[in-house]
């Protein structure tokens, strides 16, 4: 969470920072309408800087994900982005059209300074910015009412999935509507400066990424098609395990905790789900996936063995990657995947030369599960502890750090319910753990 803050930081403030040398406001004197046309492109920039990175990140680039902590973080970045760019553009909506209601400030200036910055002759696009800024107005303004709700919408989690994909990707069109409407209003000035050269580079990255989700080429490189081998529902969990063969070679093979995409032919969106298989370059993959939602609830009645899948990935860095003598590793209910991968992986490599602890919280756990947990657990060398919170109550900090004495010596590896890993991290931290080395999946797409 620490790196996607300080990306979240440095956006604003270099826009900030930079909008300020253009704009030098220390240099030069405001009326009413000086100051708010000011505020207006300050406004503006933030906005459109914060709405072109989401759209970059929309992408799903793997390059990033590293230093993101993965494309679940990348999405949680994209959540506060597009958050960050509705409030702001409110702000600036209202510095528009507030004073004009109100009849506030003087008559309006002669459109194209730059602030204090010398202004440069652009020639064409500066006739044609003049031109064009009453349509560029209209437009956005209208843009802005339909983005601001479908925003909202995609914030209503009870929002069906399958529509929110649809609803979203109108959002595409929205942008490359706000990017006509910030080349033509920004002040020409700023084209100039750095300011203008970096909103340049973001109007340009985020309209690449705008038309990729438009012309439903996202993550189209990293798709693999595949058919499905087995389909199996556990009635005492409700959890569906789906066996995938993919019928191509473009698959390089994913390291475990990492998860992908996959849709069904059944006009359904792609849902993300964690590979429970490790890799063994047979072209077979798994999926555990829980009953949880409208989709998933019918998953095993409207898909059979036969059925083609398109699988997208690999994603995640979720990958066990840590220099401590040892680790524990924390499931709550269908968080056991990507644990399940890791013992599979490790125990094709030999057992494990850390000392690993396998904590595995469920409600009345079924035999058949445990069997087959505690299987891997013995071939893989990790240590299995089973609690039935059923039984023995929730799952907590003090109940690990009795379990486990040597745990500040340990990274900490959590896949499970958020509240669950938030409040076993907080107890962990007030006892004096580093929170850098609590590993924690966010797992949610929207």
């Amino acid at each position: 969470m620490k790196k996607i803050k300080w990306t979240y930081a440095v956006l604003a403030v270099g826009l900030t920072l930079l909008w300020l040398f253009a704009e030098q406001p220390w240099a030069q004197t405001y009326d009413f309408r000086g100051a708010r046309s000011a505020i207006i492109n300050f406004t503006g920039i933030l906005a459109m800087g914060a709405m072109s990175v989401g759209m970059v990140l929309a992408l799903r680039p793997v390059s990033i994900e590293p230093w993101l902590g993965g494309l679940d973080k990348s999405y949680r970045l994209h959540k506060w982005l597009g958050i960050s760019a509705l409030v702001v553009s409110i702000v600036h909506w209202l510095w528009a059209k507030v004073p004009k209601w109100l009849a506030l400030g003087g008559p309006r200036p002669q459109r194209g300074g730059g602030g204090a910055m010398q202004q440069v002759d652009l020639g064409v696009f500066e006739s044609f910015a003049r031109q064009m800024h009453g349509s560029a107005e209209t437009i956005g303004e209208w843009t802005f009412y339909v983005a601001a709700v479908l925003m909202i919408i995609a914030l209503i989690k009870r929002f069906p999935y399958k529509h929110f994909f649809t609803t979203h990707r109108l959002l595409a069109i929205a942008y490359l509507l706000f990017v006509f409407h910030s080349v033509v209003l920004m002040k020409i000035g700023y084209w100039s400066t750095p300011i203008g050269w970096v909103m340049a580079l973001l109007l340009v990255g985020g309209t690449f990424g705008a038309l990729a989700s438009l012309f439903r080429g996202i993550g189209h490189h990293r798709r693999v098609l595949g058919v499905v081998e087995a389909l199996q529902r556990n009635d005492a969990n409700a959890v569906v395990r789906l066996d995938i063969r993919l019928s191509q070679d473009r698959w390089d093979g994913h390291a475990a905790g990492q998860f992908a995409f996959v849709k069904f032919d059944d006009g359904e969106q792609a849902h993300p789900y964690t590979i429970s298989s490790a890799w063994k370059k047979d072209g077979r993959l798994s999926f555990h996936v829980k009953e949880l939602g409208d989709y998933t609830n019918v998953l095993a009645q409207t898909v059979k063995p036969g059925a083609r899948a398109t699988v997208e990935g690999p994603y995640g860095c979720f990958r066990f990657e840590s220099d401590k003598p040892r680790q524990i590793w924390v499931a709550g209910g269908i968080g056991i995947t990507p644990f399940m991968a890791r013992m599979e992986e490790l125990s094709q490599a030999g057992k494990t030369k850390q000392a690993v602890d396998l904590f595995y919280s469920a409600k009345s756990p079924d035999e058949s599960s445990l069997a087959h947990l505690r299987q891997f657990a013995e071939a893989s060398g990790v240590t299995l502890h089973v609690v039935d919170s059923d039984r023995d109550g929730f799952f907590d900090a003090a109940k690990l750090r009795a379990a486990v004495p040597q745990w500040q010596d340990a990274s900490l590896w959590f896949c499970g319910p958020a509240g669950f890993g938030q409040a076993l991290k907080k107890g962990l931290v007030a006892a004096g753990y580093d929170a850098e080395h609590f590993h924690q999946e966010l797992f949610d797409m929207r």
